[in-house]
């Protein structure tokens, strides 16, 4: 989409998974490709028109020093636009954790799953305010209306629930405990009269104009 607006713009593609990568280059898109993490890229000199991420930053830690450095990576009259997910105390994050720290399962990772790192609107008014001429920020909350409990599941499985999974020795494991978390979510997202599932799901948008 960044390259059918600017068509004559130098595109730059950054992500820490070399699979990641090698896909993207498959799209045959007119852009360079890094791996890198986005932490250290925030860190380095160089100014750009925009810096745009979506759903990524959440896997970044240290936000306070993270947003105020990709800012100023901007150039004057240019943006930050960024969008994370904001749902750390919906139902399917909170049996995730609860699972994880119970007596059954918390014996069984190896280290400390890695968790989602997303703050509340004004923290990011605060830091990027002192670099910004303006900062636009608002939340939505999506409901998405899936055809089972199993999809729930799955939509996690790739984003919220992947620390966790990640986390685990071996895949009779990562089975048993995605089954199990499958089976709690039941109870917290019923079937609608037409037999489908709602997912609530919040996201924080977050615009910074140098």
């Amino acid at each position: 989409m960044l390259a059918k607006r600017w068509p004559a713009a130098e595109i730059l593609g950054l992500d820490t998974s070399a699979e990641m990568l090698e896909a993207a280059r498959n799209t045959q898109l007119q852009a360079k490709f890094e791996q890198t993490d986005i932490s250290e890229w925030a860190a380095q000199r160089g100014g750009w028109d925009v810096v745009f991420s979506n759903a990524a930053l959440q896997w970044v830690p240290q936000h306070d020093a993270v947003f105020s450095m990709l800012v100023q990576r901007v150039r004057q009259g240019g943006a930050l636009a960024v969008q994370m997910p904001a749902d750390m105390q919906a139902p399917a994050h909170v049996i995730a954790r609860k699972m994880a720290a119970s007596a059954e399962w918390r014996t069984q990772f190896t280290v400390p799953p890695r968790g989602w790192h997303v703050h509340s609107a004004d923290f990011y008014y605060d830091v990027l305010s002192p670099h910004a001429q303006r900062v636009d920020l608002w939340t939505t909350d999506y409901f998405h209306a899936l055809p089972s409990v199993e999809e729930i599941a799955e939509w996690y499985r790739g984003s919220g629930l992947r620390p966790y999974l990640d986390a685990l020795k071996t895949l009779s494991a990562r089975n048993k405990f995605l089954g199990q978390y499958t089976n709690r979510l039941r109870d917290v997202y019923p079937a609608r009269p037409d037999g489908r599932v709602l997912l609530p799901f919040k996201r924080i948008f977050v615009v910074a104009y140098r």
